[in-house]
């Protein structure tokens, strides 16, 4: 390998093989990425689609368990929500007038 020219020659091609590899397994890793991406966005659709449905039959059997729906349309269950609602409302404003009854007593 006297001659500059034959050593070129080599050294060039030697330099396209090895880049001809980097560039195999980059494109192969990238690809993998988007191969694992894409099972993994697909799984999470399918967890997602299965936990709607599950959702959406528990409450189809919720309502279809016999609930009885008042005159205004509200069921039975709801209407007994809304007032236990309305009952730790008034708790925690008696509560709190309390607090601030005190407040003002103790800071007098």
């Amino acid at each position: 390998m006297s001659n500059p020219l034959v050593q070129a020659f080599f050294v060039g091609r030697a330099v396209a093989e090895v880049l001809n590899e980097r560039l195999e397994v980059a494109v192969t890793d990238a690809l993998s990425e988007i191969g694992k991406f894409d099972a993994e966005a697909r799984e999470q659709l399918r967890q997602f689609t299965d936990e709607v449905l599950e959702r959406a039959n528990r409450a189809s059997a919720a309502a279809g368990a016999g609930q009885t729906t008042t005159g205004s349309g509200q069921t039975v269950a709801e209407s007994v929500d809304l007032q236990a609602n309305i009952d730790e409302l008034r708790a925690e404003i008696a509560l709190l007038r309390n607090e601030l009854q005190r407040y003002r007593s103790s800071s007098v």
